[in-house]
């Protein structure tokens, strides 16, 4: 009888699945797609086998939609995402499925308590996990016959797109080849994000199974397979929860109160005309640019991200731009406790720099004339100057700046080694500095430069480490040119090991300093070159890393140039910026200019503390490095995203490098080229022209010529020739 009932549950389950998805996979196979080859195939599998391995049933259910976009909109079919939705089924039981949909509004549709409904003219792509012994004879045979990675014990995807037509009858085809390459993009970057969901208990409801998690986005840079390429390698894959606009709301706690569930999506007639009263000081709206009192704010009342001068403008600008940011925006601001920095006892709202540097007792003092207005009218690195490091640093009390001397010996043990810092906490204890000392807001710059340079670079690290000097190209600088005291104390951070030249270049550096070096300390030297940086680079001593703090690219097109030269030296670059939009915008900058990302955006641990606001908006000026404010009211919680550091503090830390890789000569040799350093050994010189006399006298055709007119290959130049 045993026998019997399960071969007749196994020949159900075969025939309809055991729910709560649309059954098993259809009688589609990926060998009948057009375009479509072996090793496609198999690329495939390996990225779903990849995601089967993460486990996101255990976390996820049904009702918890994610948001992605690889790539950009121009490049699918349409001009638009092919499959901007995304959920996990089988978590709650079933079938275990990845399910893509057209838009979040048909996944919200077809997604019931229980079951999977039939909505008419609804169209799904689907990722189904089955046992061999259950799939249609064509896919048992490509399986074989491809050897296909298995996912887990004896699981393989499934690959179809279903149709529900308006009599609500089921039709399913063939997956296109460009709604493959989508899934796998999508595949790759949902193993690498789901992980970092972080559990929302507030917004739990108490008895409730379906666990909430706070809101997130995040983008990943996922590698197409040689296969799948159409010109570049690397694709930027965007995953964000929930998606769109569909962000959780914030549960108000009370005795007898419930938490609110999905927040609708803002209408127009939804605007109010509430203000907030944040501390002081002129605004900016961000529709037309006028500039009014703080006072006389109107903030969006669903994100309080953005500002405006009235209703009317807060209006036109939802229709034309905020709407499609609200939602990142308000995740944006709820990320309060994640980038506080509270161990500080000086005041760190600023919105007012000279009322806040008159309350410090520094107003219009030695380094601190940078961090207001009143010496806006003196050009960058020409502020007169004093003699003596108390008065640079404003006159502060002798355990509130640091001495121009080396480390004492007993905090290091003796070694001579640089020393490896994590943060405030630590630099102010090695130093034995008040914690209501201001310094860190000017020392932000150099120990950033620092941090990047000890900790996160392992070329330069390693130069140091071994007693040699480490050359930085330092883009962009402005307010850093009067702070040169300040970066003496990297010099002191060495600990008697290595040097470090940095070489600052931008349009900013006055004429009559350009040219010229200075020695800051026995260990540290900076040399001024006025001008931009694509045309003065080939005439700099090569670098081994290239800073750009704070450096707003998608504000600046002349950052064009810098960037292709960046590029073509295939050296590892830190870019840092103010905010979480800035580094958005940071990061398709750098894509659209064929630079790949090597690093998430992360809190720089040496993001200045003071906070003040931006014209436009409430947003925060660090970067996973800010901070938002919460300040408390009478009507509830204000939400103030404040900008840390008056001046282009440098919060958020993005890195980039051309890594080279190991690979068939033919392959890559176009972009082996473009990584050779100009500066190469006669050795490596001699290898590089063997590699070239080889490929020539080869039958590999490229798809780009090897020689320039000059008769060298292609992207290479030879300064020391």
């Amino acid at each position: 009888m045993d026998v019997h009932l399960k071969s007749l549950f196994g020949r159900f389950h075969e025939q309809f699945g055991s729910g709560p998805g649309l059954g098993p996979g259809s009688g589609t196979c990926l060998i009948k797609v057009e375009g479509v080859s072996y090793p496609f195939i198999k690329s495939l599998y390996r990225a779903a086998a990849a995601l089967y391995r993460t486990d996101p049933w255990k976390r996820l259910r049904p009702r918890h939609f994610f948001g992605i976009r690889v790539g950009k909109d121009s490049e699918w079919s349409g001009k638009k995402q092919p499959f901007p939705c995304v959920q996990f089924l089988g978590g709650d039981g079933g079938d275990l499925a990845l399910y893509l949909f057209r838009s979040e509004n048909d996944a919200q549709k077809v997604t019931k308590q229980r079951e999977t409904a039939r909505v008419p003219n609804t169209e799904i792509m689907r990722v189904t996990y089955e046992q061999e012994s259950l799939m249609f004879p064509s896919h048992r045979k490509m399986i074989k016959s491809l050897s296909l990675e298995v996912s887990g014990t004896n699981y393989y995807p499934v690959f179809d797109v279903v149709y529900c037509t308006s009599d609500g009858e089921l039709r399913y085809r063939n997956p296109m080849y460009e709604e493959l390459r989508f899934v796998y993009a999508a595949m790759r970057g949902m193993a690498l994000v789901h992980p970092l969901l972080q559990e929302d208990p507030e917004a739990t409801p108490k008895w409730s199974q379906l666990v909430a998690f706070e809101p997130f986005i995040e983008t990943i840079d996922a590698q197409w397979p040689s296969e799948m390429a159409k010109g570049n390698d690397i694709v930027a894959v965007t995953v964000s929860y929930p998606p769109g606009q569909a962000y959780e709301e914030k549960p108000i706690s009370s005795a007898n109160s419930t938490p609110t569930k999905h927040s609708e999506l803002l209408r127009e007639d939804n605007f109010t005309d509430a203000k907030t009263y944040p501390s002081g000081g002129l605004r900016q709206c961000a529709m037309c640019e006028d500039e009014f009192l703080a006072e006389q704010s109107f903030p969006c009342i669903r994100c309080r991200a953005v500002v405006y001068c009235g209703p009317v403008c807060q209006k036109q600008h939802w229709k034309e731009t905020h709407k499609s940011m609200c939602g990142l925006y308000k995740a944006m601001m709820e990320r309060e406790e994640e980038l506080a920095m509270k161990i500080f006892l000086f005041p760190c709202a600023a919105d007012q720099p000279c009322k806040w540097l008159e309350s410090l007792a520094i107003h219009q003092k030695g380094m601190w004339r940078r961090k207001c207005s009143c010496y806006s009218h003196c050009p960058f690195g020409l502020l007169p100057v004093k003699a003596g490091l108390w008065d640079s640093w404003g006159g502060l009390d002798d355990e509130e700046y640091p001495r121009d001397s080396p480390i004492p010996s007993h905090l290091t043990d003796g070694i001579s080694s640089p020393i490896l810092l994590s943060g405030w906490s630590e630099y102010y204890n090695l130093r034995s500095l008040s914690l209501s000392s201001p310094v860190a807001d000017v020392l932000s710059h150099p120990l950033t430069v620092y941090y990047i340079l000890t900790v996160l670079n392992i070329c330069s690290k390693n130069l140091l480490l071994k007693g040699k000097e480490v050359i930085v190209h330092y883009l962009g600088p402005e307010g850093e040119l009067d702070w040169m005291p300040a970066f003496a104390e990297m010099g002191h951070l060495l600990n008697g090991m290595g040097n470090i030249q940095i070489v600052m270049v931008g349009p900013e550096i006055p004429t009559n300093l350009s040219g010229t070096t200075s020695g800051i300390g026995s260990r540290v030297r900076v040399n001024l070159v006025r001008g931009i940086y694509q045309e003065e680079a080939t005439y700099l001593p090569p670098p081994h890393v290239v800073v750009a703090l704070n450096c707003g690219l998608e504000n600046y097109t002349i950052w064009g140039g810098a960037l292709e030269m960046i590029k073509s030296m295939g050296i590892a670059t830190f870019f840092t910026d103010q905010s979480e939009i800035c580094c958005t915008n940071t990061k398709q900058v750098l894509r659209s200019a064929g630079l790949h990302i090597t690093h998430p955006v992360t809190p720089n641990p040496f993001r200045s503390p003071v906070r003040t606001h931006g014209p436009s908006t409430n947003k925060l000026s660090m970067d996973l490095a800010g901070r938002h404010g919460n300040e408390r009211t009478q009507t509830g919680w204000r939400i103030i995203l404040e900008r840390y550091g008056h001046d282009r503090q440098p919060n958020l830390l993005l890195s980039i490098s051309n890594l080279s890789y190991q690979a068939p000569v033919r392959h890559v040799y176009a972009v082996q080229w473009q990584k050779l350093r100009a500066d190469a050994s006669k050795v490596r010189q001699q290898a590089e022209e063997h590699v070239v006399k080889m490929l020539l006298n080869s039958s590999f055709q490229p798809q780009m010529p090897l020689l320039d007119e000059s008769g060298l290959p292609n992207g290479y130049k030879i300064t020391n020739a």
